[in-house]
């Protein structure tokens, strides 16, 4: 690790003081806002989203991520959920985990703790996040400081952002200078010592030049003992025009995040231990985790004409990750005598619970550019919105992970697995020895893109559309074992296609029909997966099937649902019971997901959810793993809806409902998480015309319940009810 922190240290003072140079040096310029030429519900500026309705609506009505055009989400044959600035603030949203609870087909998983996880259409992801639209993929929690809004997209997603985006993907897009004079402060406090401020400030510098810049601290203890949460991060843009049609935008951002990985609770007898929800099974002085991320973008866009335009987006991406946890395993089911760890002596079953421990050190760097040329055209009467684009990636990964060794009287050099009551599962082991173990993993690797696509979004009639397109991925993965220099060595060649038809009855509402493939290569979407018995064996290949309607019923107002099958096949199986896996397994997720965003009235907005999912597998994976098993973290029934009414300006509050039914803990479906609904609420106060404060409430009647899963012996209980306060100042 000390060679991986010097290398890392360089390279990131490197980065900053590039960076700086540049940004002091030569500023960059807004992106346009010039109005688009308009050409079969397409534009192929990428500038000109109005990030207005998303600091002012719950709706926001176009993305440019989704077709890489600047297209209404009403025209895109593809579920497009996008969590609006407006909706963040308003509940008071610090991760992505908190934003996505009122978007259907979407749920968190925990994540040992150390990272977000989430589950999209079944599926779960470590590695499906992007920010503007380029991959941002190590294991991390990301923050909402510095974004307008957060984008998901359903289904098979690698014709626009390439392999894996399985279920799905995130992301998000980012606070820039556009040329507008911005002062914007917000501080929150609350429940257990939460402590948070953050604040956006941008400015012109004249005609050509603007700058902005965004900032975050945080510092936060938690319901679960032992268990605090510190953060901090800036992302300074500056923005310049050079000429009437070519814009150049520079940002960095450096962002560091510290916590304690908590793990949650066992189980027993299918159950989660019913404790008290602080109790902390495991040792959280020896279980710190923190990220480092420095990033650097260049992004430049130049208008040729009114329809055609070229844009290229590089970012530069350094990261540092390591988690050490010690944390539970399972409860004993029969009387155990002097366990390790615990006082000689006789334990009946269900007292004790076994805790084990490791940590994991990772360096990232990722280099990713794209390019993109759009163009509008005619062929007769059918209008086309062209785009052909290119894509160049190289990740470099280093890792070690390290096992936990606790001494005993009778083995000073520690075993792996020691005890601890229920009554008392908290443990203090300043000695234990972190090692490696003859499987413990220690890995140098590399995965190199070369991406070439094309799509057409085709304009048959006024109520007719068709999109159409493909990617091919030349993708390289190169491991090697540093603990016996064995190389591995994967090429893999993809072709990711899309296709959508549009029927727009109305100029208000469409109804499509969609198909969209894509594959994870078997060294999974952490690039570590890779090894001698799957090198050979093909990528996981999923297919997303959807019909879908959208309807903006008024201008402000939309309602949106689908109805989807998402098939997974190449799953490893061990077929024959003889421990060989072979790719030969299937999995299903079918589903309905309806959502409602915006304002019914200028009094009344709303965002609002359900989803309905079967998710199961198709074929015997394992020997716990069976045909007919549903996948975890994944209620079969889940509604989501959050109200806000304003009766006069100065005041407002809102309300939210979140319902979800059974989940299962894992794969083999042998203990479960019970259903539950939580109520949330919110008031709101303008104390002038620039300085508002709100106060938010989660889980208003106190409700115990589980929030999810990781294992059948880490499942993490809710919050009891927590308060912030915060206070907004907008000039």
């Amino acid at each position: 690790m000390p060679a991986f922190t010097s290398l890392h240290a360089r390279s990131r003072h490197a980065l900053l003081a590039a960076t700086a140079a540049a940004l002091v040096g030569h500023g960059a310029a807004a992106q346009a806002q010039e109005a688009p030429a308009n050409l079969g519900g397409a534009t192929v500026t990428a500038t000109s989203i109005d990030d207005k309705e998303a600091q002012t609506s719950y709706k926001v009505s176009r993305s440019t991520s989704a077709t890489r055009t600047d297209t209404p989400l009403i025209d895109v044959p593809q579920t497009v959920n996008v969590v609006s600035v407006k909706q963040i603030e308003d509940q008071a949203s610090n991760s992505i985990g908190d934003a996505i609870r009122y978007v259907p087909g979407i749920f968190s998983a925990q994540g040992e703790g150390n990272r977000e996880t989430l589950v999209i259409r079944g599926n779960s992801t470590t590695g499906d996040f992007f920010v503007d639209g380029v991959r941002d993929d190590v294991q991390t929690y990301r923050d909402l400081y510095n974004i307008e809004r957060l984008e998901v997209f359903k289904g098979s997603n690698a014709m626009i952002f390439g392999r894996g985006g399985v279920g799905g993907v995130i992301n998000r897009v980012t606070k820039v200078a556009n040329g507008d004079l911005i002062r914007s402060f917000r501080v929150e406090g609350g429940s257990f010592n939460h402590v948070r401020g953050q604040f956006d400030l941008g400015t012109p510098l004249g005609e050509v030049v603007s700058v902005r810049m965004t900032g975050v601290y945080q510092n936060s203890e938690s319901y679960r003992d032992g268990v605090d949460y510190n953060r901090w991060g800036f992302n300074p843009t500056a923005t310049f025009k050079l000429g009437a049609d070519t814009t150049v935008t520079l940002g960095y951002e450096h962002f560091k995040d510290e916590r304690v990985a908590d793990r949650g609770v066992s189980t027993y007898l299918g159950k989660p231990l019913h404790t008290p929800r602080g109790q902390f099974f495991g040792d959280p002085d020896q279980s710190p985790t923190w990220t480092d991320t420095d990033a650097a973008t260049l992004f430049v866009e130049h208008k040729f004409s009114d329809t055609v335009s070229i844009r290229n987006r590089t970012r530069y991406a350094d990261y540092d990750k390591f988690y050490q946890n010690v944390f539970p395993t399972t409860v004993n089911t029969a009387p155990m005598t002097n366990p390790a760890g615990l006082p000689a002596g006789t334990y009946a079953a269900g007292t004790i619970v076994g805790i084990q421990g490791y940590n994991n050190f990772t360096n990232r760097k990722n280099f990713i550019n794209q390019t993109d040329l759009n163009a509008q055209f005619a062929t007769g009467a059918i209008e086309h919105t062209l785009l052909v684009g290119a894509e160049y990636g190289h990740q470099k990964t280093e890792n070690l992970r390290q096992e936990a060794f606790f001494p005993t009287a009778s083995n000073a050099s520690g075993v792996t697995t020691i005890y601890a009551t229920l009554l008392d599962p908290t443990i203090s082991r300043p000695d234990i020895r972190w090692a490696q173990s003859a499987s413990s993993p220690q890995n140098r690797g590399t995965a190199e893109v070369v991406a070439g696509y094309v799509q057409d979004q085709i304009a048959l009639s006024p109520m007719f559309d068709v999109v159409v397109g493909v990617r091919y991925e030349h993708f390289t993965t190169k491991v090697t074992n540093l603990r016996n220099n064995q190389d591995f060595k994967v090429t893999d060649d993809l072709w990711s296609p899309r296709a959508g038809l549009i029927f727009k009855p109305v100029e208000n509402a469409s109804i499509y029909a969609s198909y969209s493939r894509t594959y994870l290569p078997r060294g999974g979407d952490q690039l570590t997966g890779l090894s001698p018995t799957n090198q050979n064996l093909a990528p996981e290949k999923y297919q997303n099937y959807e019909l879908g309607a959208k309807w903006d019923i008024l201008p402000t107002f939309n309602v949106s649902a689908a109805v989807f099958q998402l098939d997974r096949t190449n799953v490893l199986a061990d077929v024959d019971g003889d421990g060989i896996q072979e790719p030969v397994g299937r999995q299903r997720t079918k589903g309905v997901e309806l959502a409602v965003a915006g304002s019914i009235t200028k009094q009344v907005s709303m965002v609002g959810a359900y989803t309905y999912s079967d998710g199961t597998f198709l074929d015997d994976v394992s020997g716990t793993v069976k045909a007919g098993n549903i996948l975890p973290n994944m209620p079969k029934h889940s509604a989501s809806l959050w109200t806000r009414f304003d009766p006069i300006e100065q005041l407002g509050a809102a309300v939210g409902v979140i319902y979800q039914g059974k989940r299962y803990a894992s794969t083999d479906n042998l203990v479960s998480m019970p259903g539950y609904t939580r109520v949330d609420a919110a008031l709101y106060y303008n104390l002038s015309e620039t300085v508002s404060a709100q106060l938010n409430v989660e889980n208003v009647f106190n409700k115990r319940y589980f929030i999810y899963a990781h294992s059948n012996t880490n499942v993490t209980p809710g919050s009891p009810t927590a308060f912030k306060v915060g206070l907004n100042a907008r000039f």
